[in-house]
């Protein structure tokens, strides 16, 4: 492993000690930061996908309808047992008066007395069952709705787990391949880290995490590309000064800054 060179330390005006490198490894510093920067857009893209925000809300929506479906499936049932309870009361009515009727119109062993208790109890029997047949009546009304809403709602769970799964497929699909592209670019970090110093690459991984995922940066034409300041004459004169494997950084923002050609210095 080429991390096993030496790096030697050395000072660098107004710093702390600072680190030497090849100025090979250095220009590669900039290739394993621009593969940091894919992978953190890897990883935001991965975040705000909207098929994230999509499949939450269609898990949400689809959560809420089917607690309304049981509760209609509940209300259903509930109607359901009422009106055969209410068909069985009316039932036993109409037996009962059927029974009293018979007696009546044979007339056989009955009183006078007894003839008119029959007929008031047939009266009385007939408007019960009138008012049972229309609690019946009710209980079917109110069944009928449930009946209609359980339908209503089943359909639109139904619809709502198809579109849920359309929905988490995409994003499956749409992850999977961020993911794939990820991974390829952290085996080819891999291979690149491993060939760095590993001083340099501790220092850069320090930075890069204090500066937001931006460790070293380019000099171009004495304008830090992390930053995007440009440096002042007096920095440029410590830069030049410097030997081309001392690595140096912005006075300002304290990046790793790289020199190349197009340097300007």
């Amino acid at each position: 492993m080429d991390g096993a060179r030496a790096v030697r330390h050395t000072p660098f005006p107004h710093r702390s000690p600072q680190l030497n490198a090849e100025p090979a490894d250095q220009i590669r510093l900039l290739d394993v930061q621009a593969l940091d920067v894919r992978l953190s857009q890897l990883a935001h893209k991965r975040k705000s996908l909207p098929e994230h925000a999509e499949v939450d809300s269609l898990t949400k929506d689809l959560s809420q309808q089917r607690d309304l479906l049981v509760a209609a499936r509940t209300q259903a049932g509930d109607a359901a047992r009422e009106q055969t309870k209410a068909e069985q009361d009316v039932d036993q009515v109409r037996q009962r008066a059927a029974r009293d009727q018979q007696r009546l119109d044979t007339g056989v062993g009955i009183s006078a007395r007894d003839l008119a208790n029959l007929q008031s109890e047939v009266v009385s029997l007939a408007k019960r069952q009138g008012d049972l047949e229309d609690v019946v009546l009710e209980v079917m009304e109110r069944l009928e709705a449930a009946q209609e809403r359980v339908t209503g709602l089943t359909e639109r769970v139904s619809a709502l787990e198809t579109k849920l799964t359309d929905a988490t497929a995409r994003r499956d699909a749409a992850t999977g391949e961020l993911d794939d592209e990820a991974a390829r670019i952290s085996k080819d970090r891999e291979v690149i880290v491993g060939s760095m110093p590993t001083d340099l690459m501790a220092l850069y991984e320090k930075i890069r995490v204090k500066q937001g995922g931006v460790g070293a940066a380019r000099l171009y034409q004495r304008r830090c590309e992390g930053c995007r300041l440009e440096l002042d004459m007096a920095e440029i004169n410590e830069i030049k000064a410097a030997a081309r494997d001392q690595v140096v950084r912005h006075e300002n923002c304290g990046r790793i800054l790289v020199r190349a050609a197009d340097s300007g210095i």
